[in-house]
């Protein structure tokens, strides 16, 4: 939490316990300050698992899928659109080696911090981190190879308007990759069902999820398409990314003991429960397009 003080400790518990209290994405971001699950970096995603043992691990995988799931590479301008700590963006820097990678990130703190980050690397002429919208990009048309967004898509109002200005942004073949969270497929079983809407209705409410975010793969597809993509290819990894994420939570509390001591006992309840249970609601999704090639 990025403020200790009386004041803040019940803004936070004001946010994570009252059902009416909904907060703007920066003002959430905000609250969780620099409480990342990760232990060496500040990595804000739930990690990739498959071939991972620790959180850090996860998440540095989960960024690195991306980034390989787009083809990044030598030569590439990368548009990162929702950042976080600049993390994911030194770690690309560093592996990947594009020409140039620019983030934008509506949140302040954030973007004064990962700025620190990417200074302390050595990595300013190849990083830009900015403050601004990915569905209002202050970026000129046909100027980015890739896009990214990396678990934020689902906090854009809308993630329609996103793929409209990743399309018009992106050069002709240019490519968009999402990691991103929408609800499951809804269950025959009305038991199963009401898991499912509690599940998804939780996050989706403490994490401002719009309503207009709220669809499933298929739309998912449709309205890449409605935005001029092809090519288009969604897969969901959520069995390497929830279940395998709770287990070791479940057994490692490192981050647990970080949280306020409220947040603490309701997150030591949440693992006390199944990973089927607590992400009932929740899909994620690995996404790919690509804005087609000038014929001729």
């Amino acid at each position: 939490m990025s403020d200790n003080t009386p004041g803040g400790f019940f803004a936070y518990l004001n946010w994570l316990l009252n059902p009416f209290h909904g907060l703007e994405t920066t003002e959430v971001y905000d609250l969780i300050g620099t409480t990342a699950l990760t232990e060496h970096r500040l990595y804000l995603n739930l990690g990739y698992w498959r071939d991972a043992d620790t959180i850090d691990e996860a998440s540095e995988a989960l960024a690195l899928l991306v980034a390989e799931r787009g083809g990044m590479a030598a030569g590439d301008v990368v548009l990162d659109c929702g950042y976080g700590f600049g993390d994911q963006d030194i770690l690309w820097a560093r592996t990947m080696k594009p020409e140039k990678i620019i983030g934008l990130n509506i949140t302040r703190s954030q973007v004064e911090l990962a700025r620190i980050h990417v200074a302390d690397a050595g990595l300013r002429n190849m990083i830009d981190l900015r403050e601004g919208s990915a569905t209002a990009m202050p970026i000129a048309d046909e100027s980015i190879d890739l896009v990214v967004s990396l678990e934020s898509a689902f906090h854009y109002r809308s993630r329609e308007d996103f793929f409209r200005e990743a399309y018009r942004v992106l050069r002709p073949g240019g490519r968009l990759v999402t990691a991103d969270i929408v609800p499951t497929k809804e269950s025959g079983n009305p038991f199963r069902r009401m898991e499912q809407w509690i599940s998804w209705s939780l996050v989706a409410g403490k994490f401002n999820i719009p309503q207009e975010n709220y669809y499933l793969i298929p739309s998912y597809t449709s309205k890449l398409l409605s935005a001029g993509f092809d090519g288009i290819d969604i897969k969901s990894i959520r069995d390497d990314v929830y279940r395998p994420l709770h287990e070791f939570l479940s057994k490692d509390q490192t981050f647990v003991r970080k949280l306020p001591s409220v947040a603490r006992m309701l997150a030591k309840s949440a693992l006390r429960r199944s990973a089927e249970s607590v992400y009932a609601g929740l899909d994620y999704i690995l996404s790919y397009a690509q804005k087609p090639a000038k014929s001729g």
